[in-house]
């Protein structure tokens, strides 16, 4: 709460967990979150060869008020989100030897009436196969090559064998909702598809940015994705007879990452 700090203070918090949220009351004077994730030694750096980056996003919630919320990289302030912004992630990278920090700096306000800056994050130390803005195929609106399924079908949050029921448009989010009925949950790291409907079977929905132009068709798809603040965004879709295809001749030349069943 900022009713315990004084005008112009700034106070300084470390953020070591993979993903959680923050809540400042009364916003009064500045918060300096340094973002120090805790990640396997492998994730820092690739021996022989680059370090890898490490991404975080942020989202505000719906009532964000009091409060900007800066990106402080190497002593330079970039604004993520402004007072008041739209329920939008941003997201952002950086190399392990940088220094970066949030800085939430409270706005002034004539009144003391109740204001709270609230934002939910999210830090990630091996982002090279997830897009930093989730879309299909590592961040373009193109489709997958085969290898990007191939990894997809391994390592994505969820995998699910389904048909699209609908495609509806957020013009203020600028997201596509894809509403998916499930033939098969291959896998799913939490219950985002489940039994409703007339035919029993589960049901769910995806996300991709509006601006990939996705639009409903007919046929059975293979479902491959993220998880991105307690919600699936798409990464590839391959129509499944193709994923078939491309399956069985990775594993006729040995190629397969890892096993899936294919019937």
């Amino acid at each position: 709460s900022g009713l315990s700090q004084e005008a112009g203070s700034v106070e300084q918090l470390s953020l070591h967990c993979a993903e959680g949220s923050l809540e400042w009351l009364y916003p009064t004077g500045a918060l300096r979150l340094r973002l120090a994730p805790r990640l396997p030694p492998t994730t820092a750096a690739i021996k022989g060869g680059s370090p890898r980056h490490i991404t975080a996003c942020v989202k505000p919630t719906g009532t964000f008020r009091g409060a900007q919320l800066y990106l402080e990289r190497e002593g330079v302030l970039e604004l993520l989100l402004p007072e008041a912004p739209r329920p939008r992630a941003r997201c952002f990278s950086w190399l392990p030897q940088e220094k970066v920090a949030l800085f939430l700096q409270a706005t002034p306000h004539p009144d003391i009436s109740r204001r709270i800056a609230a934002f939910r994050y999210e830090l990630r130390g091996d982002w090279l196969a997830r897009p930093a803005l989730p879309a299909t195929s590592l961040g373009a609106c193109r489709p997958c090559n085969d290898t990007e399924i191939l990894m997809a079908i391994c390592t994505s949050d969820f995998v699910i064998r389904g048909s699209i029921r609908s495609v509806s448009n957020d013009a203020e989010l600028q997201e596509s909702i894809i509403g998916v009925s499930a033939a098969r949950i291959h896998r799913q790291k939490f219950p985002l598809f489940q039994a409703g409907g007339r035919s029993g079977r589960p049901m769910g929905s995806i996300r991709t940015p509006l601006r990939c132009g996705v639009k409903p068709g007919p046929g059975t798809f293979l479902f491959t994705g993220w998880l991105h603040f307690g919600e699936a965004w798409l990464s590839c879709a391959p129509r499944y007879r193709d994923f078939q295809r491309i399956y069985e001749g990775a594993q006729r030349a040995r190629q397969n990452p890892c096993e899936f069943p294919v019937d």
